[in-house]
């Protein structure tokens, strides 16, 4: 299932934009909203594949929404307006679709976006090289953190905090641990429900614990085939 994000300011129109999406048995809504502050929220602590986004909202524009994304999923977007076509597809989107949007011209989109989904997990499947790297929201800006350089994280209720091996002060996101598990790289290892751990880093381990230096970790009992696994 492709997880889509709807985004438009007006009320009746994102109601449509739903139950359009609905309609297609690959789509799954996870979520939508009026304006694109609650969006990236939203984006942060959900994994989505593809957004349906108007241009013309309160605060922000779609377009400089979609521009402000570091790791952007695919987008569609769904507006009134023509005259921002152009700059819409040089942003690389799936589709521009005119409101009022016919069932059939959205299957289109939706087929398309498809499609490049298909294309992109093929390429995963196949293991071809993946970026190092990730940016989070810190603060009032993007911090980049290397994968290889996370000790572990840990879940903080509504954030998580990601320890650096490089940093003596750890950054704190507004994220869900299951949306951070499912960026990072296969070397780590979930081993409670408020701990990730960077595999490399780990420097011993008992019976329900691991170390990463003087750092004792706890393992819970769901995760015990961690330890079993690593003693392998």
């Amino acid at each position: 299932m492709i997880k889509c994000l709807a985004i438009d300011d007006e009320p009746l129109a994102l109601q449509l934009l739903a139950d359009n999406i609905s309609r297609i048995p690959f789509l799954e809504l996870v979520n939508s909203c009026d304006d694109a502050f609650v969006a990236n929220k939203i984006m942060q602590e959900q994994s989505i594949d593809l957004i349906f986004i108007d241009i013309q909202m309160p605060g922000i524009t779609g377009l400089q929404f979609i521009q402000s994304l570091v790791k952007k999923p695919m987008v569609i977007i769904v507006t009134a307006y023509k005259q921002y076509a152009l700059d819409g597809f040089a942003l690389d989107v799936v589709d521009y679709l005119m409101k009022p949007v016919s069932l059939d011209r959205f299957m289109k989109a939706c087929n398309k976006a498809k499609d490049l989904y298909e294309l992109k997990q093929s390429a995963e499947h196949n293991n071809l090289p993946k970026q190092d790297y990730m940016f989070v929201n810190v603060g009032y800006s993007l911090m980049k953190i290397n994968y290889n350089e996370i000790t572990y994280v840990e879940g903080l209720k509504d954030y998580i905090q990601i320890n650096i091996s490089t940093s003596p002060k750890a950054a704190v996101v507004r994220m869900s641990m299951k949306s951070i598990e499912e960026q990072l790289p296969a070397y780590f290892e979930r081993i409670h429900k408020s701990f990730i751990v960077n595999i490399n880093k780990i420097t011993s381990i008992r019976k329900n614990a691991l170390f990463i230096a003087d750092k004792e970790l706890p393992v819970s009992d769901s995760y015990k085939q961690v330890i079993e696994k690593l003693l392998k």
